[in-house]
């Protein structure tokens, strides 16, 4: 198929709840995953029409003001900060994030109407990440513009309920009016046409775009991930915070406290301190925590983050063309 430069732009652009909420040309989040997503990737999925988001969750409050700095001097188009609700200095994230203009935020890991309204006030979208359709209309009661439906598919902290996204998804587009982006296994345009035949609005995407050139995980982990094969991801640690991990000498180690009915104590002083960033962005691949989806079985190359956004929305538009020929 050939098209025009005019048609490559309306056929890559499409039109949801979603981005007319945010003011995006393509209902694409790109996930805010700690160690991984600074300045340089969400201003390039932005940048090429979807909505990138800082992950605040790894930074100080200083780096979190630079890097929404470097964001707005690097794009012109809208983007968010992911803010994990349970951070240890939340209250001086908020404050960054009000007094910087921030215009969205995707709150997770905590309760949204701890802060839903202060967000409001100050003119500020707010999204949170629920893994279960009663937790989605808590956040709809608390006033969310929307709600991320992850599914038990994703990488990183995930719930505890186990739900894969083919099942979430329609379940909390049932229970919500306001707009749901599915997350969990989405990693190109099949699975993200396959999310808004669900009923979502848009996608929200992480394993993926952590194999991007602009991500700022470290390239020993990026070539990890699209290394990892089918069933070489597991989630575990519920009993502290469940999260999905790349079966490295760290994970066994933790496999076999499991082994030995470990308590919580015993599996919190395994974890440590700062293992996720010394695995994901130090690049120790033995000791480190490799928090990364099942999706990672089907991403074989780094890219671009804007040829990922295109190659997503090629592919989405062929494949919802293609579903739409069927009789």
């Amino acid at each position: 198929m050939v098209l025009l430069s005019s048609q490559i732009n309306s056929f890559l652009s499409m039109q949801t709840r979603v981005t007319s909420l945010f003011g995006i040309e393509v209902p694409i989040i790109q996930a805010g995953m700690i160690w991984c997503s600074g300045w340089e990737l969400a201003s390039a999925v932005s940048n090429a029409g979807g909505l990138g988001l800082l992950g605040s969750g790894s930074m100080y409050p200083d780096v979190l003001r630079e890097q929404i700095r470097k964001t707005k001097a690097a794009t012109d188009k809208p983007f968010g900060v992911n803010l994990p609700l349970l951070y240890p200095q939340i209250s001086d994230h908020i404050a960054v994030i009000i007094e910087e203009g921030v215009k969205v935020v995707f709150s997770s890991a905590g309760n949204p109407k701890t802060y839903t309204s202060l967000f409001k006030e100050n003119g500020i979208q707010v999204v949170h990440v629920v893994s279960s359709s009663r937790f989605a209309l808590k956040a709809q009661e608390a006033g969310c513009d929307a709600v991320v439906a992850e599914g038990f598919e994703a990488g990183g902290h995930n719930g505890r309920e186990e739900t894969t996204t083919l099942c979430l998804v329609p379940a909390v587009v049932d229970a919500v009016q306001i707009p749901v982006i599915a997350a969990g296994g989405i990693h190109d345009g099949r699975s993200m046409a396959a999310a808004l035949a669900l009923g979502a609005s848009g996608v929200q995407v992480g394993s993926r775009f952590v194999a991007s050139v602009e991500a700022s995980a470290h390239e020993a982990f990026k070539n990890t991930v699209i290394q990892t094969g089918e069933g070489e991801t597991q989630l575990t640690l519920k009993e502290l915070t469940p999260v999905r991990l790349i079966k490295n000498a760290f994970y066994n180690r933790v496999k076999e406290a499991y082994d030995k009915h470990a308590g919580t104590e015993e599996l919190s002083g395994l974890l440590g301190r700062g293992r996720a960033k010394k695995g994901m962005f130090e690049g120790d691949l033995v000791e480190g925590e490799l928090e990364i989806g099942q999706a990672s079985a089907m991403i074989r190359d780094i890219l671009p983050a804007a040829q990922i956004v295109h190659q997503m929305m090629t592919d989405c538009r062929v494949t919802l063309d293609r579903l739409s020929a069927i009789r």
